[in-house]
């Protein structure tokens, strides 16, 4: 445990990437242990030999083809005119879009930078500050990874060995509690700041709306309805998706040409290296983990330090939620997965259940200070200080909380979903 401990603490002083520290752990871990040093590549290379991994690189190639395709404005269009005439009409729009892109993209950064601009856009336009229209649209942006597809949830999976088509379905009533309690949340702060009320397009207006963004709309439907099904798996929806994404780019709306596709196709290599070369070095460091019998020692530690679950939970949460203020989420999921996990399964609580609390822990991370990149990416859209956004979004942070703490306390908010379509 200290050659992995020693060697990993000293890469991360001096600088160097998360990715290169593991790997130098692991070096340190071989090289000292008398093992050969040549079972660093067969341990990275076993750690991504997976089928539920394929799924990664696929939602992120259809995650750049909508946006390339810039679906987000129909989907904004419609949300809006569903909604947006009540007071904080553009805010309720917003938390709305996100939604929608949540069952398309599942990435809290992507929903942010592809509907962010336009929300933000129209929110300063009908007045409201910039940090407020900032600080909604990073709230709403987290419910990206919650709401199915999710490549967190993929990755969790992968590395806890759990059914990623179940932790699929136990987001979506999370994900669903996320955009209620941030809609209350913008009711009260429309009410207490006069926010006006924007007049109201007509039933028609919807019905063109809706017409427009139809299939780009439909995207959810296909992803969910097919998993729900049991027509096609988690893996094959991503493949199915890309598909769905490139006909609507192409042939229904015509917003793509052939000359995108190699940005695009660079854009996610670039992006699935980044993801899986974590995932090959965490697998790595997990293997001399448990060589060590690291999770085997700390599961009695942390068992006999916390009387039942829901202390060890909440002990769980405010460790996650320390880390991802200061670490990149999918990092901080790699490194805690093989020492939470084991403890949480000893507690008796479920491993999908936790998933989606570790999930969403880490997500709320993505738009808190200092490294929150959700933060980075609406500070530029609505051209504000960091200073600015990382008071501004102190309030928004609450109804997130509640919904983590309520998926802690109740287990059937999580699991109820997957148990009703898998069994």
């Amino acid at each position: 445990m200290f050659k992995i401990s020693g060697g990993w603490l000293l890469a991360l002083l001096a600088g160097l990437p998360m990715y290169v520290s593991m790997g130098l752990a692991v070096l340190a871990f071989l090289w000292l242990g008398g093992f050969p040093v040549t079972m660093l590549p067969q341990k990275m290379a076993g750690s991504v030999n997976s089928f539920p991994l394929v799924a990664a690189p696929l939602f992120i190639l259809m995650g750049n083809i909508l946006g390339a395709a810039r679906l987000t404005d129909r989907i904004v269009d419609f949300a809006s005119a569903i909604i947006g005439w009540v007071r904080g009409g553009y805010a309720h729009a917003s938390v709305l879009s996100s939604m929608i892109f949540a069952g398309m993209v599942g990435s809290a950064v992507a929903d942010a930078a592809g509907s962010g601009a336009i929300e933000i856009r129209a929110m300063k336009k009908a007045g409201y500050k910039p940090e407020t229209a900032a600080s909604i649209t990073a709230a709403a942006a987290t419910i990206g990874p919650i709401i199915p597809p999710s490549l967190p949830m993929v990755i969790y999976g992968v590395s806890a060995d759990v059914s990623v088509g179940r932790l699929f379905m136990a987001g979506v009533v999370p994900g669903v509690l996320m955009g209620v309690t941030l809609m209350i949340m913008v009711a009260f702060v429309a009410r207490a700041h006069g926010m006006a009320r924007q007049p109201f397009g007509g039933w028609m207006n919807v019905a063109r709306s809706f017409a427009r963004g139809f299939f780009a709309l439909m995207t959810p439907v296909v992803i969910l309805g097919g998993m729900f099904s049991g027509i096609f798996t988690p893996t094959e929806a991503a493949a199915v998706a890309c598909l769905y994404a490139l006909f609507l780019g192409f042939v229904v709306y015509r917003t793509l040409h052939w000359r995108q596709l190699g940005p695009i196709l660079v854009e996610t290599a670039e992006t699935t290296g980044v993801v899986l070369v974590l995932v090959m070095a965490a697998g790595a460091l997990g293997w001399c983990l448990s060589i060590a019998r690291v999770p085997q020692m700390l599961t009695p530690l942390i068992t006999s330090t916390f009387d039942g679950p829901l202390t060890f939970l909440l002990m769980a949460n405010l460790l996650m939620l320390v880390v991802g203020c200061f670490m990149e989420g999918l990092a901080a999921m790699l490194i805690l997965i093989p020492i939470l996990v084991p403890a949480a399964v000893s507690y008796g609580i479920d491993p999908v259940q936790f998933g989606v609390i570790m999930v969403l822990n880490l997500i709320i991370g993505t738009i808190t200070p200092p490294v929150g990149v959700v933060l980075f990416v609406v500070m530029r859209i609505a051209e504000l200080s960091f200073e600015t956004m990382a008071r501004a979004i102190l309030p928004w942070l609450v109804p997130l909380l509640v919904v983590l703490q309520a998926i802690s306390m109740w287990p059937p908010l999580t699991l109820w979903l997957p148990r009703l379509v898998m069994g």
